[in-house]
């Protein structure tokens, strides 16, 4: 999960649950640094949190016991080395600076951010969800360009189709592309019902 301070109050739900943090986020803190000019410390930190990807990414669909195992002997020395790290440019980087800011977020949720090597069934990043929930946003975020109700009505045209493809498993630019042909090809208005997604 991210920093979310709402996550927070599942922690007074009893003592046996623990917050695993993303390291997709940490490591989204280092990429944005060099975009702005040249960053060899960040650069260094992606590197070594992609080494725990490609630890990862090799054991990803495996069941827990071994992912555990894997981790154990992998993971486990890389984020020992990455805490190392960590520690000796928090020391030496302005506070403020955007290296100084990505650094304090990963010290402050270091705990969660290491608790996937102690258990298999843990994900070390919560990349499958935000890929799940990506097109809601963009759809959320698409929509604000209707500025008014007609505007909102149009979209909800075009975006209940497209949504409903996606709820039945089908993919909405082919079914768009059979839905039009179909159409200019003189299928019945009576049959209309013979085009939707789920059929």
């Amino acid at each position: 999960m991210d920093g979310y301070a709402g996550y927070n109050r599942l922690l007074k739900q009893g003592p046996d649950i623990r917050l695993a943090y993303c390291r997709a986020h940490a490591r989204r803190k280092l990429v944005e640094i060099p975009r702005t000019g040249r960053a060899p410390i960040a650069k260094d930190g992606v590197q070594r949190i992609g080494e725990l990807h490609r630890i990862e990414a090799g054991i990803r669909s495996l069941d827990p016991a071994t992912r555990l195992a894997a981790r154990l002997a992998r993971a486990a020395p890389a984020i020992v080395d990455f805490e190392v790290w960590l520690a000796n440019h928090r020391a030496r980087v302005a506070r403020r600076s955007p290296l100084g800011e990505a650094s304090t977020y990963m010290a402050k949720y270091w705990d969660g951010l290491c608790l996937f090597p102690s258990d298999g069934r843990i994900e070390r990043d919560n990349d499958t969800v935000e890929r799940t929930i990506r097109p809601i946003a963009l759809n959320r975020k698409n929509a604000l360009f209707a500025d008014d109700d007609a505007g909102v009505e149009n979209w909800a045209v075009v975006a209940s189709p497209i949504e409903t493809c996606k709820l039945n498993a089908v993919d909405p630019q082919a079914w768009l592309t059979n839905t039009l042909a179909a159409i200019a090809g003189g299928h019945m208005r009576r049959n209309i019902a013979d085009l939707m997604p789920w059929n």
